[in-house]
């Protein structure tokens, strides 16, 4: 293999395609592409980008759901040897031009799905390049030319960033996270160590291509010759069917999805038998929850995973086995080989004990935020070493891992998305007759759902929600609405959250309520 491919994402791929090349590296939406055909075609999409643009692009955004084309888009990106920008349909787009925009993506590829996020972006004032298979598109279109198909992916550097993908900000705009190939080749060959993955396995596909663990199921499977299959939403309501249909061995989800597949009573002793492979990440993951799963797939070994964005996917691992109270949380395990911790107490300093704020060294770290302004805060140097710090509080396992104890500032993780609360608070202040808003997070059945408090006139949750669609990811949106005369404060005279979120918690109605439509006045 080329050494300017082997070790990137690309070469992975490359990997499965030399250990399998007819068998399927694909499985969405009914149709299979082989790693031979999956190949092709992104050679060729990669070929009519760098063909029709008048030179090399800093970066390419991919536009896609989870179809066919979004993971031929995707792989094209890569195989065009620029920075990848995965871009979801979904959001808002005054949200998707930011990134666009922070990211310096100067083309688009874009999947089946995706007509209707050109033509938002469009009305938003986004002109870029474009390539989009069906037509009809409003931006400048890119040409779908078999003729400029690459010979091979192009080659990068260990140094070069294989992707960029953003995490909420606590200044109301996200922000870029960029992945080096030398963070994804430490930490692919970290996993091929660790699991067995193979030609016959069969990989779930369960999170959103912006969404990090999405290069686990990705890249685990086709560096190994394994397929791919997305999940859609239907699929929960009979899980156990769909995953005996395609032969499932290998599962990755937030820990959410389990209490999902509970109520539709999908978790039945030995319902999901043919999975050798259970991986939950993105939330916190209670021992019940994980007894429960492990009841329903007793052939799969089964792991909590841990990791920020800015430490490539995870950088952590516990292998369950039962024998913890059902109210206990697993652990999150020991941190990857090659990397140093460090825990920060209350003060923010090196401490000397078992428990306090997780920073993490090594290979696997991001080289910065996009925007350096970011870093402040979030980097420190001890000892010679550059540390991110998690606003993770832990505390140290009899094992030598770690137990997750809670974050330490005011960023939550909603349906496995990592939010700032005060970027929802940002939001919030847009709305008109707002003057001053406060989101909190409230636990509901292993996850939490948000809900503001705000103050100035009492606006319909309805038409709040409605404000909010427009500036946040659908799954961060909150879902109560709260108007109060004065925001409550603690002792220090500042906005008492605790209390609001004590208060938001007693006021959820049962589960089934519209949470939209509830709101208060005093």
């Amino acid at each position: 293999m080329d050494p300017t491919v082997d070790g990137t994402l690309s070469g992975r791929f490359a990997r499965g395609l030399a250990l399998a090349p007819d068998r399927p590296a694909l499985h969405a939406d009914g149709v299979d592409l082989t790693y031979r055909e999956l190949h092709e075609l992104a050679l060729v999409r990669a070929g009519s980008l760098l063909a029709g643009l008048p030179g090399r692009p800093p970066a390419v955004g991919v536009l896609a759901g989870k179809g066919p084309t979004a993971y031929a888009s995707l792989l094209a990106g890569l195989y065009s040897g620029v920075t990848v920008v995965p871009l979801q349909p979904a959001f808002p787009a005054a949200r998707t031009r930011r990134m666009i925009e922070a990211a310096g993506v100067g083309a688009l590829l874009a999947d089946d799905d995706a007509l209707p996020a050109l033509t938002a972006l469009h009305e938003d004032g986004v002109r870029l390049p474009t390539l989009f298979a069906p037509g009809g598109q409003p931006m400048p279109a890119l040409a779908l030319d078999p003729d400029s198909a690459l010979k091979a992916p192009q080659p990068t550097r260990p140094s070069d960033i294989a992707y960029v993908l953003f995490t909420s900000g606590s200044t109301g705009r996200p922000k870029g996270v960029p992945v080096t190939h030398a963070n994804t080749a430490h930490y692919f060959q970290l996993l091929d160590q660790r699991y067995d993955f193979g030609p016959h396995d069969v990989f779930s596909q369960t999170f959103d291509l912006n969404f990090d663990c999405a290069m686990f199921d990705l890249f685990c499977a086709w560096g190994a010759g394994a397929a791919v299959v997305p999940v859609p939403a239907r699929a929960y309501a009979r899980l156990p069917e769909f995953v005996a249909e395609r032969g499932m061995t290998v599962w990755f989800s937030t820990p959410s999805a389990i209490t999902l597949v509970r109520r539709t009573g999908g978790l039945a002793p030995g319902a999901l038998g043919s999975l050798r492979w259970s991986f939950f990440a993105g939330e916190a993951l209670g021992c019940k929850d994980a007894g429960d799963w492990a009841a329903a797939a007793p052939g799969a070994a089964l792991e909590n995973l841990y990791g920020p964005t800015e430490l490539t996917i995870t950088i952590t691992a516990h292998r369950w086995t039962p024998g913890r109270q059902p109210n206990d949380m697993v652990p999150i395990g020991a941190v990857h080989p090659g990397h140093d911790t460090l825990l920060l107490d209350p003060s923010g300093a090196p401490g000397t004990g078992d428990e306090g704020e997780l920073c993490i060294a090594g290979p696997q770290l991001t080289p910065g935020y996009l925007d350096p302004a970011d870093d402040a805060g979030r980097f420190l140097e001890h000892d010679g070493r550059r540390y991110y710090r998690t606003g993770d509080r832990v505390r140290r396992a009899d094992d030598g891992g770690w137990h997750y104890l809670g974050r330490k500032d005011a960023q939550v993780q909603v349906h496995g998305i990592r939010v700032e609360l005060a970027e929802v608070d940002a939001a919030a202040r847009t709305c008109p007759g707002v003057e001053d808003a406060v989101t909190v997070a409230v636990p509901v059945d292993g996850t939490v759902e948000l809900a503001v408090f705000h103050t100035g006139e009492p606006v319909p949750p309805a038409r709040f929600a409605r404000h909010l669609r427009a500036l946040l990811p659908a799954a961060v949106v909150p879902r109560a609405y709260h108007h109060l005369d004065t925001l409550p404060l603690n002792a220090n005279r500042k906005t008492d959250r605790r209390k609001l979120a004590s208060r938001a918690a007693a006021m959820r109605q049962p589960a089934g309520g519209t949470h939209e439509r509830r709101q208060e006045s005093q």
